[in-house]
């Protein structure tokens, strides 16, 4: 995997177990503040700052049926990415869906909204339907379509979006800021990815996972999920 001298910073801070959203976007400025542009961590742990931020604020501004429920899951799906992230800085082993852009963090050929994008793709297609299973068993609640857990899920997709779509004007640009070639394939490759299908289908697996009768089919189930999305990562991470 790829390394750089911070990186013992970087575990510190991913090591720590956030109990709320604002301990949550305190990790996320640490890494932040401590990446360097040519870092392609920087860019997904950026954007999901951002939205952190953005949910946190609406959050605060009492725009959900059941805030308790959405805060857990924000908190819970934190800490996964948090996990992957631990992970490999201390060289054991990650899914695949996050060692595809975490093991090419230096390549100046790959866009930053590449990197932003794997980086979700992962937490998304693998870690969100963990974090809603995760929730649900913490919080008592079943996850079923229709409910205000599941209403709120589908309304942050208002927040979101506006936040990739300005990410993929920002961010198309090379690792360390270069401008990307006229014609290139990326354009195609983050066009194709839609953020409110895949948060659907997380939904749906998060169902599925929490309604497996024992841990053996939910690694495997898991362990699928993270094929689908190791495939979909290194897609989106081709240099251009």
């Amino acid at each position: 995997m790829t390394t750089f001298p911070y990186d013992p910073i970087l575990l510190t801070a991913v090591r720590a177990r956030p109990q709320s959203i604002p301990d949550v976007l305190n990790v996320m400025h640490t890494v932040d503040d401590t990446c360097v542009d040519g870092d392609g961590l920087k860019w997904f742990n950026l954007l999901y700052l951002q939205v952190t931020e953005a949910v946190q604020a609406r959050v605060a501004q009492g725009g959900f049926s059941d805030t308790q429920f959405l805060q857990a899951l924000d908190v819970q799906f934190a800490r996964l990415y948090f996990g992957a992230l631990e992970a490999v800085l201390q060289g054991a082993a990650c899914p695949a869906c996050w060692a595809a852009p975490l093991s090419v963090r230096t390549n100046a050929r790959i866009a930053r909204i590449q990197f932003a994008l794997a980086g979700v793709n992962a937490h998304i297609n693998h870690d969100l339907p963990q974090a809603i299973a995760l929730t649900a068993r913490a919080t008592g609640i079943v996850p079923t379509h229709g409910t205000p857990q599941y209403n709120d899920f589908v309304a942050v997709d208002a927040t979101l979006e506006p936040l990739i779509g300005t990410a993929r004007q920002t961010f198309h640009v090379r690792l360390l800021g270069d401008p990307m070639p006229i014609a290139s394939h990326v354009e195609d490759t983050i066009g194709a990815f839609g953020l409110t299908a895949a948060r659907r289908k997380a939904w749906n697996n998060g169902e599925i996972l929490y309604r497996l009768p024992d841990a053996r089919l939910a690694d495997a189930f898991l362990d699928s999920l993270d094929g689908i999305a190791s495939f979909a990562g290194k897609a989106l991470l081709v240099p251009a």
